[in-house]
């Protein structure tokens, strides 16, 4: 965890930064941790049959969960105009039942991309893993056509970092330098 006055990928400032890459260098933990998330998945009864991450840090994240599952991995990667998609002759079949992986979770962007971009090809979401939810468990990710209740959702550590939009922070006010992460 770094402190200073940080631009997350999310647009948004904060005064801490969690470099994930950190952890990611690291396999033996980041196995620890993606075991912990298809733990959860099994004692959920999420059955699923495919893991899918956003590029970068969810590629790693994704194949280590799913290595843990005995299921694939696949990758939903950044679209000109926005959002995901699969490429690189990942295939999505129809009705598959798909645990979406991440590493920091801050506003759900990511997320909710490869969630799209699931629903796009024909898959089923059926939860969601990260390695660090910064938000303190405030972002729901909506299931399309049901009720209230979001997707299922897993974070190995549970965080409350406070985030700013960049017209109200703090930071800024102070004239503190940005960081761009």
């Amino acid at each position: 965890m770094l402190e200073g006055h940080f631009q997350l990928s999310s647009g948004k400032h904060s005064g801490v930064y969690v470099e994930k890459f950190r952890l990611l260098e690291h396999p033996i933990q980041t196995a620890g941790l993606c075991k912990m998330i298809a733990d959860w998945a099994k004692k959920e009864r999420l059955e699923p049959k495919v893991c899918a991450g956003p590029t970068t840090g969810g590629i790693i994240l994704s194949y280590e969960t799913a290595r843990h599952l005995g299921l694939r991995s696949i990758i939903a990667e950044k679209r000109e105009g926005g959002g995901r998609a699969f490429g690189r002759g990942f295939v999505m079949r129809r009705g598959e039942r798909t645990l979406v992986i991440d590493d920091v979770l801050t506003t759900g962007g990511s997320v909710r991309d490869v969630l799209d971009a699931v629903r796009n090809a024909g898959g089923v979401p059926v939860g969601v893993g990260v390695i660090l939810d910064r938000s303190g468990g405030r972002v729901d990710f909506a299931q399309t056509g049901a009720g209230s209740g979001g997707l299922p959702t897993f974070a190995c550590l549970k965080l409350d970092l406070p985030t700013y939009e960049p017209n109200l922070c703090p930071l800024c006010e102070q004239g503190l330098p940005l960081t761009l992460t």
